[in-house]
């Protein structure tokens, strides 16, 4: 019998899957603790409009940030910070680095995207900016003194 998962079930499937399971099975235990319901034509057809759906959804998000990775793969920042003998007193994070890319170019990205070891002295650096799961840009960062 084939019936579509309404849940996780253990050693079958995730929610959603559509699965080959015994009668007694289906009928004895996913059926009265409604896990799972028989895989009829509209359940099947509304399930294949869902993946379409979350497929259209996907591509959009993955063309986004294709936009976004040129955008900032063009930014060079610049900070300005406060140091001594080519040493700065603090560090830069990665919320630097967002805030800044928010204040000067209206840009918003979570700082947990923003991956950079972390900047000590003054020089060049490159961050990286994960977009997508496919889809990283570089950022160029030039810390100066003030």
């Amino acid at each position: 019998m084939k019936v579509v998962l309404l849940s996780d079930v253990k050693s079958q499937g995730k929610k959603g899957d559509i699965i080959d399971v015994s009668d007694g099975y289906a009928r004895n235990f996913l059926f009265p603790k409604n896990l799972a319901k028989i895989a009829d034509n509209q359940i099947l057809a509304e399930i294949k409009a869902k993946n379409e759906a979350l497929a259209h959804k996907k591509l959009e998000g993955k063309k986004i940030a294709e936009q976004q990775k040129e955008q900032l793969s063009k930014l060079s920042l610049i900070i300005k910070a406060d140091g001594n003998n080519g040493k700065l007193y603090g560090a830069i994070t990665s919320k630097d680095i967002c805030e800044l890319l928010e204040k000067q170019y209206k840009i918003i990205i979570d700082k947990r995207k923003i991956s950079i070891e972390s900047i000590k002295a003054y020089g060049d650096y490159i961050a990286l900016i994960k977009l997508h799961t496919e889809i990283n840009a570089e950022v160029r960062i030039k810390v100066v003194a003030e």
